[in-house]
């Protein structure tokens, strides 16, 4: 393996961290403010820590605007989807819950590729049976019906997933700083409008969610989301999945250990089904090549 694969790896390995524990913060800022206001400051807060880094580097004049315009707003609206989904479900199922559904945008990767006429290996659709199962038992309740918290982060499984094909095909053609500005922006944008509809702007509140909101903005958002888009340039869209779904185990033990959350045994053995399907899917993506990078 090559030594940028090696540090492409590390980076996605750090993302997952950060955006496991990010679970906690989120659920924590619920308790006093919107979901679209927690997301409008996270995302604000996201673009305000890249400001120096694009400030500092020198634009490629050689690179068209409009891809990059095009690129971001394609990115920001997915963005947005996945995580208005997953910030609404916070409200109604645990930080573990929604960790580990949400990490099953890794199944769903290559089953999307379908689409773009790429092959699904069986290894995939055994894994992706897997994980339907332990769905099935973490998230079914007792009249045979999906939670209600648990079915939005699976709705917002499906635009994780189209976000995670389609930066991995951004970032090698598109600038990966101003790419992430810009859908940190278009994201920001739409959750601003949507808090202007539906939710109330209350200072006071946000003040005593700051440091989930700062936690939330600069870290998750700011540092790990550009961290995936570099990270990206190395690492085939499978094979970065497998290891950002290592998210879903981080925000498992983030929950128990912060906010004294319990799966229990039935939680446990459907996340523990889950998270083999996750990774038996990728099998072949380890054993995949990156594509070339544009030029």
């Amino acid at each position: 393996m090559k030594s940028n694969t090696w540090q492409a790896d590390g980076l996605l390995l750090v993302t997952a961290i950060i955006w496991g524990l990010a679970f906690v913060a989120q659920r924590a800022g619920m308790e006093h403010i919107g979901p679209f206001v927690f997301n409008t400051a996270r995302f604000a807060l996201g673009c305000l820590s890249l400001l120096p880094l694009v400030w500092l580097r020198r634009p490629d004049r050689h690179q068209p605007l409009l891809p990059l315009l095009g690129g971001s707003l394609a990115a920001g609206i997915l963005l947005f989807g996945g995580s208005s989904l997953q910030q609404i479900g916070l409200i109604y199922t645990t930080a573990g819950n929604a960790g580990f559904i949400t990490g099953l945008y890794i199944v769903l990767v290559p089953i999307i590729a379908l689409f773009w006429r790429q092959k699904t290996a069986p290894y995939t659709w055994f894994g992706a049976t897997l994980a339907v199962i332990g769905l099935f038992i973490l998230s079914m309740t007792d009249d045979l019906t999906l939670a209600f918290g648990d079915l939005l982060e699976l709705i917002g499984a499906l635009f994780w997933a189209g976000h995670v094909l389609l930066i991995g095909w951004l970032c090698r053609r598109i600038d990966a700083i101003r790419l992430a500005l810009g859908q940190f922006l278009v994201c920001t944008l739409l959750s601003l409008g949507s808090a202007l509809i539906w939710e109330r702007f209350e200072i006071q509140a946000i003040t005593t969610v700051w440091i989930p909101i700062v936690y939330a903005g600069v870290l998750s958002v700011g540092v790990a989301y550009t961290l995936q888009v570099v990270a990206q340039r190395h690492a085939p869209a499978a094979h970065a999945a497998i290891i950002l779904s290592l998210e879903s185990v981080f925000a498992a033990l983030g929950g128990w250990l912060l906010l004294d959350e319990s799966l229990g045994p039935r939680g446990l053995l459907g996340c523990a089904i889950m998270l083999v399907g996750m990774l038996i899917s990728q099998l072949p993506a380890m054993h995949r090549k990156p594509p070339p990078e544009a030029v």
